[in-house]
């Protein structure tokens, strides 16, 4: 029996960077993990856009499974719409399913933070039409004509309410941040069976969000519930962001997640 730790892949948000993670990634390498966080290629910065959730599926289902045919076992941290991303990317390569087949390694656990867990066919626009917030849309994110975009309050609908830390370090999280492909948020799930069918999830519950609400959030986890799917949660007091402004908390779930699979 193998005493090594899973490996955990955390998938970025949109407008987030590798860097936006570093308080969060930071922690977990303390704590002597292993740590993965490639770039969404939909924030490549090409104008129009040239790469979008199809792409994003791509490119990270592609980097999980050099990690689950390198033999490694894998935890993957999502964050709002890279939600979108594993749940459309990575349902054979579970190890449930990948154990079936005599492959080594695979994904062994989702951690979804205020992220979108959603049905198949089902877009993040979808559901919040489904709130009747659609009218909202663009009054929170500044579109270009290329489809493009920046939130147009970072700071309020990220970071708010905010950590305890001084200003400056505020202000270096908002400056990680980058345009994104806006039209992701309009592209529904191609797989034939969303990822958190078969891969265990924790959802960690952003209660005071303001780009995710936690109301959509509750939604998604019963919804996983009612679909047969295998769900914790825990809920912490903090704004969108909560991968910063909550990163010890989170850390700590991430490792309790991790210790369950160490010598399996």
């Amino acid at each position: 029996m193998s005493t090594s730790k899973p490996v955990i892949l955390l998938i970025p948000g949109g407008w987030h960077t590798p860097n936006s993670y570093d308080k969060l990634t930071n922690l977990l390498k303390s704590s002597g993990h292993e740590v993965h966080v490639p770039a969404l290629h939909s924030m490549n910065g090409a104008r129009p856009p040239t790469a979008d959730l199809e792409t994003d599926t791509a490119v990270f289902r592609e980097y999980t499974q050099n990690l689950a045919d390198a033999g490694k076992n894998i935890i993957v941290i999502t964050h709002s719409y890279s939600g979108q991303v594993a749940t459309n990317g990575l349902s054979d390569l579970a190890i449930s399913n990948r154990s079936k087949q005599g492959l080594p390694g695979g994904v062994v656990h989702l951690v979804s933070l205020s992220a979108f867990t959603i049905t198949e066919g089902r877009s993040m626009f979808d559901i919040v039409d489904q709130f009747g917030h659609a009218s909202l849309m663009p009054m929170a994110f500044d579109f270009a004509e290329d489809g493009t975009c920046v939130d147009r309050d970072p700071k309020g609908l990220l970071v708010t309410p905010g950590p305890e830390e001084a200003e400056s370090e505020v202000e270096w999280y908002l400056g990680t941040l980058q345009r994104w492909n806006g039209k992701c948020m309009y592209q529904p799930i191609t797989a034939n069976r969303a990822a958190w069918r078969d891969i265990p999830v924790t959802y960690v519950l952003s209660t005071r969000d303001m780009t995710v609400p936690v109301d959509y959030q509750r939604w998604m986890v019963d919804m996983m519930r009612k679909e047969g799917a295998e769900v914790e949660d825990f809920e912490l007091d903090s704004g969108h962001s909560v991968d910063f402004s909550r990163a010890k908390e989170v850390s700590e779930i991430v490792n309790n997640v991790v210790a369950r699979y160490v010598g399996k």
